[in-house]
């Protein structure tokens, strides 16, 4: 036998690749010739670069390619995020009476000037002693008493502090009212899909608008264990992100009602402050006292007393409407 004949048949026993000029085919290797000859599980093999050897021979050599694109697949797929922006009719919410930039005169706009003060020295200041004070939960003992309405004027009067930007976070999973008011879909992912999904973030979520220091946070998809979900570690890391991430935001939840649901209980444990929020000649002193045993556990405990009936023109800004 000659020394080529030998070759040959040495290269068909070890599963390498050659030509053959009887069936014209390129035999593929073995799994196991390719575990022995591949330099790294992470390599492609191709027998594309022919190499002659002698006359009437043609060899086949391994080829390596490592598939660098794989290594770059996450970070692609962060390069291609986009936050979206909607724009809110402000006019029209003037018209529902909530507070906006070009209506700062008015009766409205100065209560909530009131009622945002201490919540913001709360946050701030050093002095207060709280922990996550940024976090401010609105809420209320029942349905009905104005929560949605007080959230939206409450981040739409701190929007318009020089020094500070506000998250406005519609917590509300399973009635949410906010996208209805400000004009965007309530299929929108939000909050309980980047609890669901580590693979989401908050930029993932947030909607920028044309009020330039405001930016919200829809409910996200509809979840059977809501509860469990806002009790969760992730959503924890979540909160935790939100209060120290940015030094100059507020982050205002619109929750659930106390007594009717049991999100908002899970929600309270974790804020800084809570703003309960309660309707004039409905709700009863005796609810009023159900609803903050629940909450007794959050230092900071604030009081609006809602659709109270006054004089349209009585007070300072009477004079103009």
């Amino acid at each position: 036998m000659s020394l080529i004949e030998r070759a040959a048949d040495k290269l068909t026993k070890s599963n390498a690749r050659y030509y053959s000029p009887d069936t014209g085919r390129i035999p593929q290797p073995s799994e196991e010739a390719l575990r022995m000859n591949s330099p790294s599980p992470a390599v492609s093999v191709r027998g594309d670069a022919p190499i002659h050897d002698r006359p009437g021979h043609q060899m086949f050599v391994a080829k390596t390619e490592r598939p660098d694109s794989l290594h770059n697949t996450k970070a692609t797929k962060n390069t291609k995020k986009t936050t979206k922006k909607i724009a809110i009719d402000l006019e029209n919410l003037h018209h529902q009476g909530i507070v906006t930039l070009n209506h700062t005169k008015s009766a409205m706009a100065e209560q909530f000037r009131l009622i945002k003060r201490p919540l913001l020295s709360n946050a701030f200041n050093p002095m207060s002693g709280l922990k996550n004070g940024n976090l401010i939960m609105v809420t209320s003992s029942l349905a009905g008493e104005g929560k949605s309405f007080c959230s939206i004027n409450l981040a739409m009067s701190i929007a318009m502090e020089m020094d500070h930007r506000v998250l406005l976070v519609d917590a509300d999973v399973a009635r949410p009212s906010i996208p209805k008011t400000l004009g965007f879909s309530k299929e929108e992912p939000g909050l309980l899909d980047i609890i669901l999904n580590p693979e989401m973030g908050i930029a993932d979520v947030m909607i920028k608008t044309n009020v330039e220091k405001l930016t919200l946070i829809p409910a996200g998809t509809r979840h059977t264990h809501s509860t469990e979900l806002l009790a969760s570690q992730n959503m924890g890391t979540i909160l935790q992100e939100l209060a120290q991430r940015y030094h100059d935001r507020i982050v205002i939840f619109d929750s659930p009602p106390l007594l009717l649901t049991s999100e908002s209980r899970a929600l309270a444990c974790q804020m800084g402050q809570i703003v309960l929020v309660v309707e004039a000649e409905r709700t009863t002193q005796q609810t009023v006292k159900d609803a903050l045993q629940q909450i007794e556990a959050c230092d900071v405990v604030n009081l609006i007393y809602n659709k109270a009936r006054t004089q349209s023109s009585a007070g300072y800004y009477g004079y103009y409407y």
